[in-house]
């Protein structure tokens, strides 16, 4: 059909969900307290008071769930495993039901012809690690290293594709810098820190994981296309910062082995009196991956701005004189973001120019638009929008594969309507709708048209 990109054999088309997200039973089979339940029981932090206590319920219905994924025709489901579940305390006794739990997913999965594809961390870090100091110090990326062993040596031999962190930019800066997300912290240094510990425990998994034979590998980042809000010297300048800040600070280490040369520009005396850096880190970090997962939602607009805070014990690492501003005449998604598939192209082709031979093959392992959906009397959910989204980012992500960019996969963000961080449920993603009160599931218009697409590639159907 005309209508839809056509992909390669052999193309990857997937869902994805979040532990935290979607599970709920946040309190069953020995599973530890996270951040995000910390956070999200503290009052004023999420919208509506809400929490992942039960979220999606699919702790209890996920036979329900990979049906569905079964009638989507997906080929691969992406989802993350909650660290708390496994290692209630964050070290020390792993929990046998938490690990159960996986199990059956994954054994569910396979009867259903859909490969499984594991996040190991989805930014539910156990609150007794944070107790003692989160990502900050070292000691938690060593315990994410044995968490991993864990998981590993009981799921290796059935998920062929394992992914170590998902987004550390949220985790290291909204979590830690801007205070948006767990554990809501505003810090110069300790988000730094956090930044490289993430990097570090992801470099420590990827040894545990090699040593369990698993087949892929890979980390995923949440990159932007940050554009200049003009073109002026201080703008392009700005976008500099930017740049460093959203992309280099993770790419460069993993993909070049060294820290970005703009750093100092960046972060200043947050960075050039650093202690958290030790030698053989950049080797650790900078082993090779089968594959790069590219999140990504929306262009970024980037303006000039003075430093909110002078003094450098006061200021967070995301002061970096920089602004985000609108980008003007395209239309904006619910979370208010703007819709620019041009800039998903540029994105993934950059990406190609500045790493070469060092870029892994990619896999798109989020993409998606929340929407204020429409549901019509008889029950249909009509996600015009939603539709539109998914139509041109994956024709835009064909332009990108065209230009030279090895892709090899690709999974819609996300399956179902679900907990939205601080945003509570007051935000839809889902091709699937929940409704909260009865967990009703109802598959979206998206949710048909991307079967369809699934179903008119090549050698389908």
């Amino acid at each position: 059909m005309t209508d839809f990109p056509a992909f390669p054999p052999g193309f990857v088309f997937g869902a994805a969900t979040a532990s935290y997200q979607i599970e709920g039973a946040a309190r069953e089979d020995g599973r530890g307290p996270s951040i995000w339940d910390t956070y999200s029981h503290t009052p004023g932090l999420v919208a509506g008071g809400d929490t992942g206590d039960v979220a999606c319920d699919h702790y209890h219905r996920y036979p329900q769930d990979v049906a569905l994924l079964r009638d989507l025709g997906v080929d691969s489901y992406r989802f993350s495993i909650a660290w708390p579940r496994i290692v209630p305390d964050g070290s020390g006794p792993v929990n046998p039901k938490g690990l159960d739990f996986y199990s059956r997913l994954v054994d569910e999965l396979l009867a259903a012809g859909i490969e499984p594809a594991a996040t190991l961390y989805h930014w539910d870090l156990p609150q007794a690690l944070e107790d003692r100091g989160g990502w900050r110090v070292r000691a938690t990326a060593e315990r994410f290293a044995e968490y991993t062993a864990a998981v590993a040596a009981h799921l290796s031999d059935r998920v062929p594709r394992w992914i170590t962190l998902n987004e550390p930019w949220c985790s290291a800066f909204l979590g830690y810098s801007i205070g948006r997300h767990a554990p809501g912290a505003r810090e110069g240094r300790g988000a730094l820190a956090a930044a490289h510990h993430l990097l570090v425990g992801h470099g420590l998994a990827v040894r545990e994981l090699r040593a369990a034979g698993v087949r892929e590998v890979g980390i995923t980042l949440n990159l932007d296309r940050n554009l200049p809000a003009t073109g002026s010297a201080a703008d392009l300048a700005a976008v500099v910062r930017a740049d460093t800040q959203h992309n280099l600070v993770w790419t460069e280490p993993l993909l070049a082995g060294r820290y970005p040369d703009t750093e100092e520009d960046t972060w200043g005396e947050l960075i050039t009196g650093q202690d958290f850096r030790r030698d053989g880190d950049l080797e650790l970090i900078s082993q090779p991956l089968d594959f790069l997962g590219v999140n990504y939602y929306r262009p970024i607009v980037v303006a000039d701005a003075p430093l909110r805070e002078a003094d450098p014990a006061l200021r967070t690492a995301t002061d970096n004189r920089y602004a985000e501003t609108r980008l003007p005449g395209v239309r904006h998604t619910a979370m208010d973001w703007p819709v620019a598939p041009d800039t998903f192209t540029d994105l993934l082709v950059s990406l190609k120019r500045q790493y070469g031979r060092a870029l892994p093959p990619v896999h798109i392992t989020e993409n998606g638009s929340a929407e204020n959906d429409a549901v019509s009397a008889d029950g249909a959910v009509h996600d015009d929008d939603r539709v539109a989204y998914l139509r041109d980012h994956l024709a835009a992500l064909r332009a990108a594969m065209d230009a030279g960019v090895d892709v090899r996969g690709y999974y819609v963000w996300s399956l179902l309507d679900n907990f939205e961080w601080a945003f509570g449920y007051d935000r839809r993603f889902g091709i699937v709708r929940v409704d909260y009160d009865t967990q009703r599931r109802t598959p979206k218009d998206s949710y048909h048209w991307y079967r369809k697409m699934i179903a008119a590639q090549p050698g389908r159907g």
